[in-house]
């Protein structure tokens, strides 16, 4: 049995960042919507947390492009975040959301799981690889080595999900506090009374700015819940100076896989298949007071039903008079307002355009 444990993340600098780990506790942890006791559930913990894709900064690759990159060690991060909530839409599509790996003697599910993995191998044929990735950041404004907050890789990775004909993959973006159902279910087929009868799986990325330079303490219950949802696949934010995929929580504190991590890229040989190293070993925690408030709540709905089901539990949170409402959910969009017709209070400015970026991280 694996033993619960509180160690710590000790960086190049040697400074102490994060905490490590879990220890046995009365607090319920919270992974990807699943709640695990860790008093009796502590391998089962472990085993959901290694079965999670971790992606990081890899070096050694073909050059991205003509810019003669190699790594993307010092900008990448983000980047590698939404590979992260990518590659878990993807799992739970194909594989199912429990844990998977290492894996057994399952042929069928070896041959999927290695062609999730390869979608974002670091080459640039790959569809989701740090190489189109950076290339089509060019698109939203961003030259390659430039880094990227929550909104511009959401928006990056939904053109990308174009040329993804093996998941068929719809990736939608909610801007403006806006989850807007018109919009969602206007991607997957409709008959003429508006029932849904061809349903693509979809990944719903929702850009939020819940602060100025730190995260306005009465959302955080609703990020709790948020992280409770069966079809939660995470947050895409971090904390300053650092992009982290945030995949649950336990108290106050919220739960991440880190990116910062530089390893050597691999090439995915068809007879030969390391992957130990897409896998971590362990996860750590921050308060949820130390988050940037710029970040991407992410929710994964596979079929039409969990589609449904998402909306209903996104109407019981925003119907609960404690929690602090995210976002609005609608069905069509409302007519386009302007801030200056309003009051400029402190939610409206917490609930800003998740636009801008330009303070979400200063990477060395």
């Amino acid at each position: 049995m694996l033993e619960a444990c509180e160690a710590f993340v000790t960086y190049e600098s040697g400074i102490i960042l994060d905490r490590q780990g879990f220890e046995v506790s009365e607090e319920p942890v919270w992974i990807l919507g699943q709640k695990y006791d860790t008093r009796t559930n502590l391998d089962e913990l472990h085993t959901d947390i290694k079965s999670r894709l971790l992606l990081t900064y890899r070096r050694n690759f073909t050059a991205i492009g003509d810019t003669g990159m190699t790594t993307d060690r010092g900008w990448g991060c983000m980047l590698r975040c939404g590979q992260m909530v990518v590659a878990q839409a993807l799992l739970k599509q194909h594989l199912g959301r429990g844990p998977f790996w290492p894996l057994k003697n399952d042929q069928n599910k070896a041959e999927t799981y290695k062609k999730i993995l390869k979608l974002f191998e670091d080459k640039k044929t790959a569809t989701y690889s740090i190489h189109q990735l950076a290339q089509m950041g060019v698109t939203e404004g961003k030259e390659i080595g430039q880094w990227f907050g929550p909104n511009t890789v959401a928006q990056v990775l939904k053109k990308l999900s174009d040329y993804d004909d093996w998941s068929s993959l719809k990736i939608h973006v909610a801007m403006d506090n806006a989850v807007v159902i018109d919009e969602i279910e206007l991607c997957h087929t409709k008959t003429p009374d508006a029932e849904i009868t061809t349903w693509n799986p979809l990944l719903l990325v929702v850009p939020l700015r819940l602060g100025l330079l730190s995260i306005n303490p009465i959302y955080i219950d609703s990020l709790k819940v948020c992280l409770q949802m069966p079809q939660s696949i995470g947050m895409i934010g971090g904390k300053p100076s650092q992009a982290l995929y945030f995949i649950g929580y336990v108290g106050d504190d919220v739960v991440f896989l880190d990116p910062h991590l530089t390893q050597n890229a691999i090439e995915f040989d068809d007879e030969e298949f390391e992957d130990s190293s897409y896998h971590p070993t362990t996860s750590a925690r921050i308060s949820f007071h130390s988050m940037d408030p710029s970040l991407a709540v992410c929710f994964s709905c596979t079929t039409y039903c969990e589609w449904k089901n998402l909306l209903q539990q996104f109407k019981i949170m925003t119907e609960e008079g404690k929690k602090q409402n995210l976002f609005e959910v609608c069905t069509q969009r409302q007519a386009e307002w302007h801030p200056s017709s309003m009051d400029l209070t402190d939610e409206a400015i917490a609930l800003d355009s998740a636009d801008s970026e330009e303070d979400f991280e200063i990477l060395g």
